[in-house]
């Protein structure tokens, strides 16, 4: 239990230590003149995607993360309950955590205050992933440890 909690925190607190790097870089591509123009075709179609990726990502995600804890719950194993649980959640981590590194780094890149808003949407998602103890414990219905 104790490994699997350390990987999914390491994990979550990699995306943020991330996000801050890509922020730094995209600071610094903004100020040597890198900048893709908002309203020119390739701005419009990156703001599309991401937000497009944001609002879909995040609830099937979640919803699949949900269904799929409720039937390892159901598992007698507990060593493969955490197994399963741990591989899940980082790949869940990973798809809300790019959403908010990309809406971070096009943030710079297009000064869009719609990617700072998706940012900060998918940041808002990846807080309700954060990993504990009392939660894994809580999904996964785990009497014995």
């Amino acid at each position: 239990m104790k490994y699997v909690l350390k990987r999914l925190i390491f994990t979550y607190y990699a995306i943020y230590i991330g996000a801050v790097l890509i922020a730094l870089l995209g600071f610094q591509l903004f100020k040597s003149g890198v900048i893709i123009d908002s309203q020119s075709s390739m701005g419009i179609a990156i703001n599309s995607i991401l937000i497009l990726y944001i609002i879909g990502s995040i609830p099937v995600t979640l919803a699949l993360f949900n269904k799929k804890t409720k039937k390892w719950a159901l598992m007698e194993d507990v060593n493969t309950k955490l197994n399963v649980y741990k591989k899940a959640a980082i790949i869940r981590l990973i798809i809300i955590g790019s959403g908010f590194m990309l809406g971070i780094l096009f943030f710079f890149l297009m000064n869009s205050q719609s990617m700072i808003f998706c940012a900060g949407i998918s940041a808002i998602a990846l807080f309700f992933c954060k990993p504990a103890e009392v939660k894994i414990i809580s999904e996964l219905q785990i009497t014995d440890i």
